[in-house]
């Protein structure tokens, strides 16, 4: 079925973000109600001020987040080829919450999708986690997914990144880091805060378009995920 389907959460104030980030504050800056002059010309505009991570919201880390390894590449320097790409979701949403995902339930959640995993593809990962805890206080602390082995093996079938809806690609804690770290070490990154990863399941291979700000030295960025079909 030909269209495309929104990936990406709202950004807006005081958003649920990662505890160790700065909150989401937007406000206005210019109103409508106040009216200006230029010559005999009377206007008005709106105009709002954001400030926030470059973590806020649905984002993609960049390699120099969690690789501390000189010339480890900041978000305008991926390449935006990566950004671009054909893609699968899983369906992993019957795992329990903080649970770590082994390679067993990779393997099987790939079997059922009657998928294959390709070279440079991004895997996204539908594990329920909007549906069971956003706007929870759990959303920060009680969300699934990967064990360490598990970011390991995306990784090695070559992909490019993978997503999550949780604000980390791991369970809290020691896993978190643990995935964080395996990213560095296999070359790939993920993506946080995704949404509507439900709509993907049983659609097979799309493509996926999430383009990062070109934030210099960006460790990470705002993206518009979305997944065309057709």
């Amino acid at each position: 079925m030909p269209g495309s389907v929104d990936l990406s959460r709202e950004i807006f104030h005081r958003t649920q973000t990662h505890p160790s980030h700065p909150p989401v504050v937007t406000t206005v800056w210019n109103d409508h109600a106040e009216k200006k002059q230029a010559g005999n010309t009377t206007f008005t505009s709106k105009v709002l001020f954001l400030s926030m991570s470059d973590h806020a919201g649905t984002h993609v880390d960049a390699p120099v987040h969690f690789d501390p390894r000189p010339g480890a590449a900041s978000i305008d320097q991926v390449p935006l080829a990566d950004f671009y790409t054909s893609a699968i979701c899983l369906d992993l949403s019957h795992v329990p919450l903080k649970h770590a995902i082994t390679v067993r339930e990779m393997e099987a959640a790939l079997a059922e999708s009657g998928q294959e995993i390709r070279p440079r593809d991004t895997v996204l990962l539908w594990m329920a986690v909007n549906e069971r805890l956003l706007g929870k206080p759990g959303y920060l602390h009680d969300f699934p997914g990967l064990a360490l082995e598990s970011v390991r093996w995306l990784a090695d079938r070559g992909i490019g990144m993978f997503g999550v809806e949780a604000i980390s690609p791991a369970p809290e804690g020691e896993p978190n880091f643990q995935a964080h770290m395996a990213c560095a070490e296999r070359g790939i990154t993920h993506m946080e805060c995704l949404a509507n990863l439900h709509s993907l399941v049983g659609r097979g291979r799309f493509t996926f378009i999430g383009f990062p700000l070109k934030i210099r030295g960006g460790t990470a960025s705002p993206i518009r995920a979305v997944a065309m079909f057709g």
